[in-house]
């Protein structure tokens, strides 16, 4: 097998699959220029990471893999193995003395970027951190002693106190120089999910970011929350998988009332990141220490339980036009996440983190950092002062943020006719029943001392 033109660097995609506003892939770029070689792009197929996400991610994956490749001139290298075995192997392949990547920030991938680091040290190489997933990086936001903090409104101030450069832009006449690939990017996922997804890549990324700030920005206050409405921006692959970057989106975003509230869903999620950062072991244990003794419901009746919210049979209409949505589209409107999240954790009493596997499973922008804290913001056992007593009423819900009913005609067109199922659970019985749980789980956490709540 040929041997790739000598590049001085590489620039090892990840969670950054993008070319514009990218600072590891602009330093390698310069270095490459400054020495007269190339820059050999790399993704690493990693099965450790692949086997964490469902159909519909790894097919989006594949898609925005297969649009950056053609940004870089088709000159993507995609390998498969061990990132501490294939990059060093990569990076001597190309001769280059300089891996550069865009820093992670969550628990595997920061073990897997100190092994790789090690590896490449020992091979007298060097792995490069540039440049983060977040407009803010985690760990840089901390109150005046020092400390993290647990709660979201301190967190967001300090954040826009904190704030963040302007994007850059793309290089221009990147000096790409390509590896030879050992895998097709058809085989990192499916030729489609299981559910009809939005069209992936940078490209992409900027129009529906265009048509966002063209208009659903400017009533984005007022409509975030009806499902009904296209009230939302859509961003949430884009920016699980990096195809546009956080500061890329604050950048285009006014600063008025709505902009604001807009602004404050992206500081939810890079304070999710900060949390995690701090608490690695939050992502399945729970954060607040009553979390460990909650009761949960397992055996015959909550797997069946189980099994029709997640086919969206469970009787309350938006419950179940979430959960079909979620399975056709493999995305969810977020005021319908929380509303099916408390339904499980509250109304059927299931352990939150069976959710928050499906939701993994299932969702393109599945994210370790939102999606299971946010489960455990619903379940009351993470950040905030959220109280377990916030129990949505799915009802009431329906009323109130899909008022014409057309988001469940849309889902569950069967709803209210002979073919619907009666309500699996009385919802005033199993909210009384979650707080008297809620109770007894106080009183077993009196015993763990100062902290439990």
């Amino acid at each position: 097998m040929a041997r790739a033109a000598p590049a001085s660097t590489v620039v090892w995609f990840r969670r950054d699959l993008r070319t514009a506003d990218h600072p590891a892939l602009l330093a390698a770029v310069d270095e490459s220029r400054s020495s007269g070689a190339g820059v050999a792009p790399l993704f690493v197929v990693d099965d450790t990471l692949l086997a964490s996400g469902g159909a519909n991610r790894r097919a989006f994956l594949a898609g925005t893999l297969a649009a950056l490749d053609e940004a870089l001139n088709g000159c993507l290298a995609l390998r498969r193995g061990r990132p501490d075995d294939v990059v060093p192997q990569f990076a001597a392949e190309v001769g280059a003395r300089t891996v550069f990547v865009t820093a992670d920030c969550a628990p595997y991938g920061r073990r897997r970027d100190a092994a790789v680091a090690a590896s490449l040290t020992e091979a007298g190489r060097a792995l490069a951190r540039v440049g983060s997933p977040y407009a803010v990086p985690p760990g840089r936001v901390v109150s005046g002693p020092g400390s993290p903090y647990r709660v979201f409104t301190p967190f967001r101030r300090a954040w826009r106190t904190h704030g963040w450069p302007s994007p850059a832009t793309a290089p221009h006449g990147a000096p790409w120089s390509a590896g030879h690939s050992d895998v097709a990017i058809d085989e990192v996922g499916p030729g489609e999910g299981t559910a009809q997804l939005p069209v992936p890549g940078e490209e992409a990324a900027q129009r529906v970011l265009d048509e966002f700030v063209a208009g659903p920005v400017l009533h984005y206050g007022e409509e975030r929350d009806r499902p009904d409405l296209p009230g939302t921006s859509r961003l949430s692959p884009y920016l699980r998988f990096g195809s546009v970057h956080p500061r890329q989106v604050l950048a285009r975003v006014g600063s008025d009332a709505s902009s604001e509230v807009f602004r404050s869903e992206l500081a939810w999620r890079e304070f999710y990141a900060d949390v995690l950062w701090h608490h690695p072991d939050s992502a399945w244990q729970p954060l607040a220490p009553i979390g460990r003794h909650l009761r949960w419901d397992t055996g015959e009746a909550a797997h069946r339980r189980f099994a029709a919210w997640s086919a969206g049979r469970t009787g309350y209409p938006l419950v179940d036009a979430g959960m079909r949505q979620l399975g056709s589209e493999g995305w969810m409107h977020n005021r319908v996440r929380m509303l099916t999240a408390s339904f499980l954790v509250k109304d059927l009493h299931i352990d939150w983190r069976r959710g928050a596997r499906l939701f993994l499973d299932r969702l393109v922008d599945g994210d370790l950092a939102s999606n299971n804290l946010g489960w455990q913001w619903v379940a009351g056992t993470g950040t905030d002062a959220a109280p377990f007593h916030r129990i949505f009423n799915p009802v009431l819900q329906a009323e109130r943020f899909d008022p014409e009913g057309a988001y469940v005609a849309r889902y569950v067109p069967e709803a209210g006719g002979p073919d619907y199922p009666p309500p699996i659970v009385d919802h005033a019985e199993e909210r009384a029943e979650a707080l008297r749980r809620w109770e007894d789980a106080k009183v077993a956490a009196a015993g763990d001392g100062p902290g439990s709540r």
